[in-house]
């Protein structure tokens, strides 16, 4: 049996499992809805025959995350091929009940549909139909799920991390580009959280006995977009700015949250000395300001060993018809991290979809026979071929 047939073949069980996955609210940090997912996914690959666990994961302060999903199956040969995706969503508890999954026409919808619950069921679906076709050729094929991608997988980047010291291959399953491309690099991210403490004061009668921490949020924030276009491909984007609690008292304190990107490690490590610099500036006499970046994420630029892997990828492609072109992007992911540690990685490997972190979130249903057999494909010919 082709890789296509087999694929199509479990098309039913693939959109029946989407739609229950997509209506469990699994929104980061949402415990009680990420054990959910978890549970269901890894009772999945046991049925499949893959071997599973579930791994606690926890922040830097030892809350709890949520569990990842860890299944493997043996091969034939000795290529070690980890298939990467993530569980958690960014929407708020009650929002798979109030737009569950539904379908209109070839196009699936609901909160997570694309990102990434499409795609992980998508690498499931993948190693079910290997194992239909008899194609295991790979030493060890393994099947990832974190709960924390979206928060900058905070907790699971020491799994990543163990995960790569014994992989060879990382093939990640966010969803493809609108158009259908693949993803060969992604942007770095940082959060930079900047809080501003100044002195408080009656604004009416002795306002000069303050420090005004609101005006020198102000003024940061100007100069911390004016950094954009000091780089190219480089963002700065002041996305909080909160200040104060009355008018009618000076404010004595202020916070910011900056999202910085760059698609180069120079621009990214420069760009963030900049903002340091800037929160060393005294904008307001007596306003002080404390940095402190959260989960930054090296950007992945395209290698010689992802390029290698979008040729293989083409190479299948034309075998069943689907036709593969790659593409860089500005969303960051964990193939960024698995990058990092050093592994050929390639990305978009899901099935096409768009609209991510929005209420049209949507899934091509009828890309997913051809966006299985290719992941199927480009997993066997990687463990033939050599990357």
């Amino acid at each position: 049996m082709s890789l296509r047939d087999a694929a199509a073949a479990r098309h039913p069980s693939y959109v029946e499992r989407l739609g229950r996955l997509v209506n469990i609210d699994s929104g980061s940090r949402d415990l009680p809805g990420l054990h959910d997912v978890a549970t269901t996914l890894a009772a999945w690959c046991t049925e499949s025959g893959l071997a599973t666990r579930l791994v606690p994961v926890y922040d830097a302060a030892m809350a709890p995350l949520g569990d990842a999903v860890v299944a493997r199956v043996r091969g034939t040969g000795t290529r070690r091929i980890l298939l990467a995706g993530h569980l958690d969503t960014v929407f708020a508890a009650g929002t798979a009940a109030a737009r569950p999954f539904r379908v209109d026409g070839t196009k699936a919808f609901g909160p997570g549909v694309c990102d990434d619950k499409g795609g992980v069921l998508a690498g499931l679906c993948a190693v079910e139909t290997l194992l239909d076709t008899g194609r295991t050729a790979f030493g060890e094929l393994t099947l990832l799920a974190t709960p924390d991608e979206e928060i900058g997988s905070v907790g699971s980047r020491s799994l990543l991390g163990r995960l790569a010291v014994d992989t060879d291959v990382a093939l990640c399953l966010e969803c493809a580009r609108e158009n259908g491309d693949l993803v060969s690099a992604r942007k770095g991210v940082a959060d930079v959280e900047l809080l501003l403490r100044g002195r408080a004061a009656h604004a009416g009668i002795e306002p000069e006995r303050g420090a005004n921490a609101a005006l020198a949020a102000a003024r940061l924030t100007v100069a911390l977009q004016e950094l954009n276009g000091r780089w190219p491909s480089v963002t700065v984007n002041v996305g909080v700015l909160q200040a104060g609690q009355r008018a009618n008292v000076v404010a004595d304190q202020a916070r910011l949250v900056v999202d910085l990107r760059a698609d180069r490690t120079g621009a990214f490590d420069e760009a963030l000395a900049a903002v340091e610099a800037l929160s060393r500036r005294p904008f307001v006499d007596g306003v002080t300001v404390e940095l402190a970046v959260h989960a930054p994420t090296p950007p992945w630029e395209r290698s010689p060993a992802t390029g290698r892997l979008v040729e293989l990828a083409a190479k299948v492609g034309a075998g069943i018809g689907v036709p593969v072109r790659d593409a860089a992007t500005g969303g960051c992911a964990d193939a960024n991290l698995l990058a990092a540690a050093g592994l050929a990685v390639l990305d978009g490997l899901g099935p096409v979809g768009g609209n991510d972190h929005s209420s049209d979130e949507w899934l091509d249903l009828a890309s997913v026979p051809d966006r299985v057999a290719l992941l199927a494909g480009l997993v066997d010919a990687a463990a033939r071929d050599g990357v």
